[in-house]
């Protein structure tokens, strides 16, 4: 009877927000380092056509407890359970800010996904061999800066040239404090994952992506597109996200089950 009474209230607080329903309909969207929250614009658009509820974080970059606390004032404005999803560093915001109770779900669209202990630093530090090394110029006051020229070709690849010198030329600068913050505990230990991986990134190597999807556990989609595969593609990754709301809650019920019946032998 014990043991029942714990799986009748696995994802109770969830699912008493969802009114019965199992799609989590709220979406926050976090942007990673050099660039700002409009490049989900078209990801944005698309998830509101499908009637879901988007937030976008505007997040510093400045230091990852900065970025996370941000996250997290956009995760408690939102009514029930929420879907986060992170680009590239914004992976590893989301790793932290995912542990608050009203995230069902994590989606990583070529993201760093840390676990505990590591940073966006530990996980550039030492690139595989014949890996793209991503144009970063030397800090400037702290910040870090892409090559404009070289911007193109390693951040956007598939965008339009004239959309990707608009995002060489109005870079955002990415702290050196906020790639060296660590990660304290990974959300998606607990929390189900997704991860799309783009195949021709040059910013983070495929085969990172891979590694780091495979460790967390995550339902991986491949996709070939660049780094902004968020901007050239963003339908493809609003279904991408739009499977993660439609399972989240599923997924998490079994997970939360499973722990309940393992500790109760």
């Amino acid at each position: 009877m014990p043991i029942m009474a714990l799986l009748f209230g696995i994802g109770k607080d969830l699912m008493s927000q969802t009114n019965t329903s199992t799609v989590v309909k709220n979406i926050v969207l976090v942007h990673g380092g050099f660039v700002d929250g409009s490049g989900w614009q078209g990801v944005y658009k698309a998830l509101k056509n499908d009637g879901y509820t988007v937030a976008i974080v505007q997040n510093p970059t400045i230091s990852l407890a900065d970025d996370v606390a941000v996250t997290k004032r956009v995760i408690a404005a939102q009514n029930g359970p929420v879907i986060l999803v992170g680009h590239s560093y914004g992976g590893a915001v989301i790793t932290e800010a995912g542990n608050d109770p009203k995230v069902a779900g994590l989606v990583y669209i070529t993201a760093f996904a840390p676990d505990r202990g590591e940073s966006v630093s530990s996980l550039i530090k030492d690139p595989p061999p014949g890996a793209s090394v991503p144009p970063i110029l030397p800090p400037q006051d702290g910040y870090l800066f892409l090559d404009k020229a070289k911007f193109p070709a390693a951040f956007a690849g598939d965008v339009s040239p004239e959309a990707a010198s608009f995002m060489a030329d109005s870079q955002v600068p990415w702290g050196v404090e906020a790639l060296s913050g660590a990660i304290s505990q990974p959300a998606w230990r607990t929390k189900p994952s997704w991860y799309l991986v783009s195949t021709e990134d040059k910013m983070i190597p495929p085969d990172a992506q891979r590694a780091m999807s495979k460790r967390a556990g995550a339902t991986v989609t491949e996709v070939k597109g660049s780094h902004a595969v968020y901007v050239s593609q963003p339908q493809v990754v609003a279904h991408f996200i739009e499977q993660a709301a439609t399972g989240a809650l599923a997924v998490g019920q079994e997970q939360a089950a499973g722990g309940v019946l393992a500790n109760a032998k």
